[in-house]
């Protein structure tokens, strides 16, 4: 009896106990349940938000493409209506003189479209950097713009041509001094030149002397004042210099500073070799006359803006030389800091 009751009540707390445990993997089913559902919405939210993330990317990296596409057509259409310039606003211009320049400028627009609307450097310096390229197209546009109202005004003078005539006279009569660019090229001109046309190139030299003297003073503003290139975040050598190796030759600030003092030297010296070189050759390749307006103003604007041009060259070189210089200062005082005592 009892070994019977002990059975008798052993057994009901046994069978609670096996239907007990028999019950647990119900509840356990239902819980994996729920955490296997919790996980699958997880993984559909995290694939949602995936697919999400690289729509957005995709939108992103489409509209990059997109703004850099316009940016590089605005450009080629400016380089285009800069070339253009002289051909469309002076008059008597030949037919096959027209269509040479509608080639030019259909070749350079299309260089500029190609170089800018592309991911990778190709050969415009300064890419990513503005405003150096945009201080350079807008000095040798009005450079460009200027001279052919001055010429047009030979030939149709208005109340503007005749006050911009004015004020390259002025500034061709201060500037034209004995061993000035301005006096050089006066005396590249033909012995024989009549006066007017010499008076003409001084007008147009002084004047694109002057707007090439105003660029260099805006760029050194921008480069002061406002910190550039640094105001425009990092600087990539890579990216800007294009045609600058910075893994060959040594160090790359001495290369800088080597390379920015040889296009500081080029631009001072250039406006003096140039009607220089030009007179010595003049005796083997014929005197120079400049007395077709669009070979005056060409000439007079490379004359002018390439010297200006290797000035802020080199000067923005030597501004990056001075950044690489001080990046590696400050690197240097923070591993000393760093360094255990």
């Amino acid at each position: 009896m009892q070994s019977g009751d002990s059975f008798s009540l052993k057994s009901p707390n046994g069978l609670g106990f096996v239907n007990h445990d028999i019950d647990r993997p119900a509840e356990n089913g239902q819980n994996c349940g729920k955490f296997g559902a919790t996980r699958h919405n997880r993984r559909v939210d995290d694939g949602t938000r995936a697919r999400h993330r690289i729509a957005f990317v995709q939108i992103g990296d489409g509209r990059a493409v997109v703004g850099r596409m316009t940016g590089a057509l605005v450009r080629a259409v400016l380089v285009m209506v800069l070339i253009a310039t002289p051909s469309t606003l002076l008059p008597g211009s030949g037919v096959d003189s027209t269509q040479i320049v509608a080639l030019i400028a259909l070749f350079g627009g299309g260089l500029t479209f190609v170089e800018y609307s592309a991911t990778y450097p190709g050969l415009i310096e300064f890419r990513y950097a503005p405003p150096f390229n945009r201080i350079r197209y807008l000095s040798l546009f009005l450079t460009v713009f200027v001279l052919t109202i001055i010429a047009r005004g030979n030939f149709d003078p208005t109340p503007m041509t005749m006050f911009i005539k004015a004020i390259g006279a002025v500034v061709g009569h201060a500037i034209d001094f004995p061993y000035s660019p301005v006096r050089l090229m006066t005396l590249m001109l033909s012995s024989s030149a009549p006066s007017t046309h010499v008076e003409q190139v001084r007008v147009a030299a002084g004047m694109a002397y002057l707007i090439s003297l105003v660029m260099l003073s805006v760029f050194v503003i921008a480069l002061k004042i406002f910190g550039w290139p640094a105001s425009n975040g990092t600087f990539n050598v890579w990216v800007n210099l294009p045609t600058f190796d910075p893994t060959i030759g040594g160090d790359v600030v001495a290369r800088l500073e080597r390379d920015a003092r040889v296009n500081l030297a080029l631009g001072f010296l250039l406006p003096f070799l140039v009607p220089a070189v030009v007179n010595a050759a003049s005796s083997s390749f014929g005197e120079v006359t400049l007395s077709t307006p669009q070979t005056l103003i060409w000439m007079v604007s490379a004359w002018a803006f390439l010297p200006a041009s290797l000035f802020m060259r080199g000067i923005a070189m030597r501004r990056v030389a001075d950044m690489i210089r001080e990046k590696r200062r400050q690197n240097d005082a923070l591993q000393s800091h760093m360094q255990p005592a």
